[in-house]
């Protein structure tokens, strides 16, 4: 029975042997073109991975294309709009700005009270925060109790000033009668001088009372003053808002000690909005403070805001390097400062945002009409 088997044995060896050769000839020459046959005679399976590549790479090219000729034609379409304003109108890029106003002590002190936060609108002296102002308010009332006294003192010393004229008129009628009675004989010269030199003490002394009432009269405003100045101190401690505007900045919080001049808010100035643009030597020549100009801004592209020139720097400088591209920043340029109407900013204030972009169109010549897209005011 071995000897009819050990053929057989022998014979799978051989098959065995070769499929192994043939299968390690195919790993040394590519790995890809392995044969779908293994060691076992059994089929394997063919990874996908490399058509899945492929299809995210062709996919992901197209969609680059895409972006690309959108990008494009935007790019076309910006410059092909601008290249078609008429002569005499010129146009910058820039940001809407508006002032911006810190709300600061005037004494150091201790934040009581804040009245407003970020974001709110706030109206010309409304009261957004108090400090405390506990000592001043001392202060406050014993100037008031100084003022009291000084009254009480103005009172006597009128009261000491009228008795003394009283007894300055005894002593004038006195020495009257005594003159009389001397030039008949009837009284002696001592009596006489005693009576001037009574009169002259009454007038010494009705002179000392009226010093003494104009005294106490500039005691009392002194102290009038102390209390005007207490009061004044204690309102400064009310913190308010100079104009309309929106608070932007809350840069202290409620029981901060602050120097004097410590900042608590930074608010917008609503009425005073503008946008800074930066034009060459030939634009800028041509425009003068007054011109006529609109702001489209990013996030309005389709409402024109009307506004004027209402600065233009008197020397060139180059722009800076976040306003235009390096060949245009090595131009000279002329910094053009175009402000929007103040009573139009304040009844569009919700709407106003300090950084926003646009573009600014300024209109050199009175006579060009304004393009369609630039013609219409919100």
């Amino acid at each position: 029975m071995e000897t009819k088997l050990q053929p057989l044995m022998d014979d799978i060896d051989k098959k065995k042997s070769t499929n192994t050769r043939t299968g390690e000839a195919a790993g040394t020459t590519d790995e890809k073109a392995r044969p779908v046959v293994a060691t076992s005679n059994l089929p394997v399976t063919v990874p996908l991975k490399p058509a899945r590549n492929s299809r995210r790479l062709r996919f992901s090219v197209g969609l680059l294309a895409v972006l690309l000729a959108a990008g494009g034609g935007g790019v076309y379409w910006w410059k092909h709009s601008q290249s078609q304003l008429p002569p005499g109108i010129s146009f910058g890029n820039g940001r809407l700005e508006a002032d911006e106003i810190d709300i600061s002590t005037k004494f150091p002190g201790r934040i009581a009270e804040l009245r407003a936060d970020i974001g709110d609108m706030v109206t010309a002296g409304q009261v957004v925060a108090r400090m405390d102002s506990r000592d001043l308010q001392e202060s406050l009332k014993k100037s008031q109790a100084q003022v009291e006294q000084a009254r009480q003192t103005i009172a006597e010393a009128t009261a000491n000033l009228e008795q003394q004229r009283t007894q300055r008129t005894l002593a004038a009628q006195e020495l009257e009668r005594t003159e009389g009675l001397l030039k008949n004989g009837w009284a002696t010269k001592e009596l006489f001088d005693q009576r001037k030199q009574a009169l002259d003490g009454a007038n010494a002394a009705l002179n000392a009372a009226t010093n003494r009432v104009a005294q106490a009269e500039r005691l009392l405003e002194a102290n009038q003053h102390d209390v005007g100045l207490y009061t004044v101190n204690i309102n400064d401690n009310d913190l308010v808002a100079p104009l309309d505007g929106r608070i932007q900045y809350r840069l202290a919080n409620i029981g901060e000690v602050l120097p004097a001049g410590g900042k608590v808010f930074t608010m917008l100035n609503i009425s005073y909005v503008y946008m800074d643009i930066y034009l060459p030597t030939l634009e800028s020549g041509k425009i003068k403070v007054g011109t006529d100009a609109r702001i489209l801004l990013d996030a309005y592209p389709n409402i024109p805001i009307p506004a004027k020139v209402s600065f233009i720097a008197s020397q060139a400088q180059f722009t800076p390097k976040t306003v235009e591209t390096q060949s245009e920043r090595d131009k000279l340029m002329f910094r053009i400062r175009v402000r929007i109407d103040p009573e139009r900013s304040r009844v569009h204030a919700e709407s106003v945002r300090s950084g926003l972009p646009g573009v600014a169109y300024l209109r050199a010549d009175p006579d060009v009409a304004w393009p369609e897209n630039l013609k219409g005011s919100p």
